[in-house]
């Protein structure tokens, strides 16, 4: 847990200082263009004349922005990682986003999880794989040709999965003659599978040309959940642990690629100013 808080932090920190720097990078873009946007060519001759109190009736151009429309694939790191000092775990999953349009994505994950819970009853392990796929909805109004992402969006996620019982505690009443030894099961449960939805609020952040950074925190509720005789699902790939039944939390920090398909110009804008008289 002390691994995971501090991967959040580190990141969290990292694209912030990244946002700012974009948005002040942004901003002089912005005003760079203001400068030069106050000078017209006057016809017929190689000066520039530039605008007046007298001529402020005249329409200004502001420059035509660019949008551009693809698919954003990457993996996981956190799953990834976990494995270099979690001897319990393995894992991998890949995602994906697809632009729609300008604020609304198709978005998706993929997933394979196997994990070992030691519990203090029970010590198990969860084989499994898993799809989540839903939308997001960008929230960040993106300066001149950025491209972030503050996101909240929705998941319908299901898993197929197994269960093996490796050893169980029978609950002692009456510790007095001290706790009684685990008895070595063995059973496996075979052919389950759960149902889930998903809310989802994640940062993505260009770092270099089409390569993004980020991360997503996500609360999960169970909606059906095939249950083995005599064991309960208390961890589900793809969903994470089980709480009181049917809640659940869970997060990711990704590295994806963007692969632009086409770019989609917005309607120019004219901007006039003046004092008419």
């Amino acid at each position: 847990m002390k691994h995971t808080l501090k991967s959040i932090f580190s990141i969290c920190l990292i694209l912030s200082l990244f946002f700012a720097n974009a948005q002040e990078t942004a901003q002089k873009k912005e005003a760079d263009v203001s400068k030069t946007a106050g000078v017209i060519p006057d016809n017929g001759n190689s000066k520039m004349v530039k605008l007046t109190a007298a001529k402020m009736t005249d329409t200004i151009v502001v420059p035509v922005k660019t949008n551009r429309y693809g698919l954003r694939v990457g993996v996981d790191l956190f799953k990834l990682t976990r494995a270099l000092y979690d001897k319990d775990y393995k894992g991998i999953e890949f995602t994906g986003d697809y632009r729609l349009t300008k604020k609304y994505y198709l978005a998706a994950e993929l997933g394979n999880e196997n994990k070992t819970t030691d519990d203090e009853r029970l010590n198990f392990t969860t084989k499994g794989s898993y799809l989540k796929a839903g939308f997001d909805y960008n929230a960040y109004e993106n300066w001149l040709d950025m491209e972030n992402i503050i996101s909240i969006g929705f998941r319908y996620g299901f898993s197929t999965f197994s269960q093996e019982l490796n050893n169980y505690k029978i609950y002692n009443s009456n510790p007095y003659f001290g706790e009684t030894a685990a008895i070595v099961s063995g059973e496996k449960f075979n052919g389950l599978s759960a149902h889930w939805l998903e809310v989802v609020a994640g940062v993505k952040a260009k770092v270099f040309n089409n390569v993004f950074m980020g991360f997503s925190l996500r609360l999960n509720t169970l909606i059906s959940n095939k249950k083995p005789d005599n064991f309960d699902n208390l961890y589900i790939p793809g969903f994470n642990r089980t709480y009181n039944g049917s809640f659940g939390v869970g997060f990711n920090y990704t590295v994806s690629y963007f692969i632009p398909i086409y770019k989609k110009k917005l309607k120019p804008e004219e901007a006039t100013t003046g004092n008419k008289k």
